[in-house]
């Protein structure tokens, strides 16, 4: 009976991993930069922020580190927090709106920018705006501040507070909180985002910022 049920153990232990490996593959962008990806629910998303500085033909997205110039910009561009790469080495670059929306694309093959209704079924399947922000954010200390609230990183998805940079072009929240594209307008000047808090585990869809703000990009495969 005992060794019956060590077998049954093992049985277990081994189709998790095998579970576990089939929900968590990677994919590569133009760069060679290589991304962690996870499946949650019936969809696969990136379980990094994205960090490429070139669409996907090839062409450099405009890097913009002066103020003025960001907030006058309405075609593509990315930066790194406070325009430091040792921050986009950790939570990855910054762009604006346009730069998501380009023709030239800035997504690996195989994937794209997730539409508001893609990031509205992650939510969903989470369990709704009011706990799946926990269950996205990444446990622990170290890209949140305490007390980090709600933080399981159960999804595997691990949001991390890379803060974002204004239309005017000065940056903001580093450590605090996550702001992500989608890819879908709210009006001729905005579109609509999802931001994460450190003080509670809601996701908040947001359309109050302009499309020359410069937020987090996750992607999720076609």
């Amino acid at each position: 009976m005992r060794n019956t049920l060590i077998q049954w153990i093992a049985i277990l232990s081994i189709s998790m991993m095998i579970n576990c490996a089939e929900n968590i593959t990677s994919t590569t962008d133009v760069e060679g930069n290589k991304y962690k990806t996870i499946k949650i629910g019936n969809q696969w998303w990136m379980a990094e922020n994205l960090r490429v500085t070139h669409y996907r033909n090839g062409d450099p997205i405009k890097e913009i580190k002066d103020a003025t110039s960001w907030g006058a910009c309405t075609t593509g561009a990315y930066c790194a927090y406070d325009n430091k790469k040792e921050n986009a080495n950790d939570f990855g670059y910054l762009y604006n709106w346009y730069a998501l929306k380009d023709s030239r694309t800035i997504a690996p093959p195989g994937w794209h920018v997730p539409t508001d209704e893609e990031w509205q079924e992650l939510v969903d399947y989470l369990g709704g705006d009011t706990v799946a922000g926990g269950k996205l954010k990444e446990s622990g200390y170290a890209h949140w501040p305490h007390p980090n609230v709600g933080a399981t990183n159960e999804s595997g998805f691990t949001a991390l507070a890379a803060g974002f940079r204004y239309h005017l072009g000065y940056f903001s929240d580093l450590y605090n909180t996550a702001t992500f594209w989608s890819s879908t307008e709210k009006d001729s000047t905005k579109a609509w985002c999802r931001k994460l808090y450190f003080e509670h585990p809601s996701v908040v869809r947001e359309g109050l910022l302009g499309k020359r703000s410069g937020f987090s990009v996750r992607c999720i495969k076609d």
